[in-house]
């Protein structure tokens, strides 16, 4: 694996990680995870493309999430292109904003959220 590799990860796993997530892209979207919190946990991965933590932390999160046998609705928000529904999810939930964070929302309501080196699959 060459260096850049290393740093940005191969074409291969960066494909196969958007798999993994839905996407929030609309206010709409938004509303739609809330609803299915009411089904089970739902997480939300706030992500800043442009900060080096952020994605050392969503690669090794999506690690965890192909090794778990943990049945929830994973989300994936890029707050840089959707800023104004990562301020929305703030506001709502009473979280303040972190970035990488995740959140993890239960029948409408934020029970868990966790930011920086803290986040981890398995504390939740």
């Amino acid at each position: 694996m060459g260096f850049l590799d290393q740093i940005f990860g191969k074409k291969e796993e960066q494909d196969h990680s958007k798999s993994l997530w839905k996407k929030i892209e609309s206010q709409k979207d938004l509303d739609s995870v809330i609803e299915k919190s009411f089904q089970g946990k739902v997480l939300i991965f706030k992500h800043s493309t442009r900060c080096f933590i952020s994605k050392t932390m969503l690669r090794s999160f999506e690690k965890q999430m192909q090794n778990s046998d943990k049945n929830m609705g994973y989300y994936f928000l890029d707050l840089l292109a959707h800023r104004a529904i990562s301020n929305e999810i703030e506001s709502r939930f009473d979280v303040v904003h972190q970035s990488p964070q995740l959140i993890v929302l239960e029948n409408g309501k934020a029970v868990y959220n966790a930011s920086h080196q803290n986040i981890d699959l398995d504390k939740i």
